[in-house]
C-alpha cells in the first residue's frame, strides 16, 4: 500500500510540475514542433536500459525533467530545461550531447544512470 501512495504523490507532483511550466506555446512562441531521442544507460552487465523519443508540440507542456528509470532512484533525472532553452534563444536547430544522473541510488555509486540525447527544433515560419 505505500508503494502505492508513494507512485500517487510522485505523479501528483509531476501533473504540478508541468502546470506550473505552461505549455510550449505560452514559453517558447517560435517552436512548431521539437522531438527529443534519449537512449538511456545504466551500469551493470547490460548497459542499454531503454530508447525513447517524445515528440513535443505546441500544445505539450513545456517540462523537460525526464525521470530516472532504475528503480530505487531518489532526487534523479535528467533536467534538459536549460538545453532546450539555450537552443531557443541561439535558435539552434539540433543538439547532441550525455547527461549523468545526479540522484542517490543506495545500491550503486555514483554515475549509476546517464542519457545520451539528440534534440530537433523546428521553428515557425516568420510573417514579415
Amino acid at each position: 500500500m505505500a508503494s502505492r501512495n508513494t507512485y500517487t504523490a510522485k505523479m501528483e507532483l509531476n501533473r504540478k510540475n508541468k502546470a506550473a511550466a505552461g505549455l510550449m506555446s505560452e514559453q517558447f512562441g517560435d517552436v512548431a514542433d521539437m522531438a527529443i531521442h534519449m537512449t538511456y544507460y545504466q551500469n551493470g552487465a547490460n548497459p542499454l536500459l531503454m530508447i525513447r523519443k517524445v515528440n513535443i508540440f505546441p500544445t505539450s507542456s513545456a517540462y523537460f525533467k525526464m525521470d530516472c528509470m532504475i528503480k530505487g532512484c531518489e532526487g534523479g533525472g535528467f533536467d534538459l530545461t536549460p538545453i532546450v532553452k539555450g537552443m531557443v534563444k541561439a535558435k539552434t536547430r539540433e543538439k547532441k550531447g550525455t547527461l549523468d544522473c545526479r540522484g542517490r541510488f543506495a545500491e550503486a555509486a555514483d554515475g549509476h544512470a546517464r542519457i545520451e540525447y539528440e534534440i530537433s527544433i523546428r521553428y515557425r515560419k516568420s510573417s514579415r
